[in-house]
């Protein structure tokens, strides 16, 4: 378990459509948490001039360059998508980059409190984060909203679904659980428990 001076590093997973940004929105709006956002750190560093976009354009070769210069996002993930070797050999060579600069804004980020999120549980998120949560939503809401924020087809959502973790996998990294099927009040109201819960853990936090 890391930490970072005197701040607390909160991870929060779930799967798609799980509602994960209305945790971040009342952690950072009622709480003064400083969000990190894992996929939105990625995303960064595949830009041109950055150190992912360097490690898979290397590892790739030119065909996954536009003519400005900038990643063809689409022929990189018909790459990988069709070669497991080639989409273990990116995420090896991409991840450990995402969490350096993540923990750094976490370390530079005046806040006491910070969280990131990611959907993909994995020790490497769990052993950076002091607490990590569970963003739990039914199947059946998760591809509602889904349709409704997103516009994705039920086909699209469950293939989705079916390719990140399971509820006993996200169980198993996470130490709370938050079930996210019911109100915005609900939600805030499990949130501010286990804040409080923290808090009477440690008192200094």
């Amino acid at each position: 378990m890391e930490k970072i001076g005197n701040k607390f590093i909160l991870g929060i997973t779930g799967g798609v459509g799980s509602g994960k940004s209305r945790i971040l929105d009342i952690l950072q709006k009622d709480y003064g948490f400083h969000v990190i956002q894992a996929d939105q750190v990625a995303r960064q560093l595949m830009e041109p001039g950055m150190e992912s976009y360097h490690a898979v354009v290397d590892y790739l070769g030119p065909a996954v360059v536009k003519e400005d210069k900038s990643l063809d996002r689409a022929v990189m993930a018909d790459i990988i998508f069709h070669d497991p070797i080639k989409r273990k050999r990116v995420d090896e060579l991409t991840h450990p980059l995402v969490w350096k600069a993540a923990m750094k804004e976490a370390m530079e980020a005046r806040e006491g409190r910070v969280v990131i999120e990611a959907a993909i549980p994995s020790k490497d998120f769990r052993d950076k984060c002091s607490k990590m949560w569970y963003v739990y939503t039914s199947r059946e809401n998760r591809l509602l909203r889904l349709a409704k924020n997103r516009g994705y087809s039920e086909e699209k959502s469950r293939a989705i679904m079916e390719s990140q973790a399971g509820e006993a996998e996200f169980e198993a990294f996470c130490d709370r659980r938050i079930d996210n099927n019911g109100t915005l009040e609900e939600t805030r109201r499990q949130i501010d428990g286990l804040l409080t819960e923290r808090k009477a853990e440690e008192p200094t936090i």
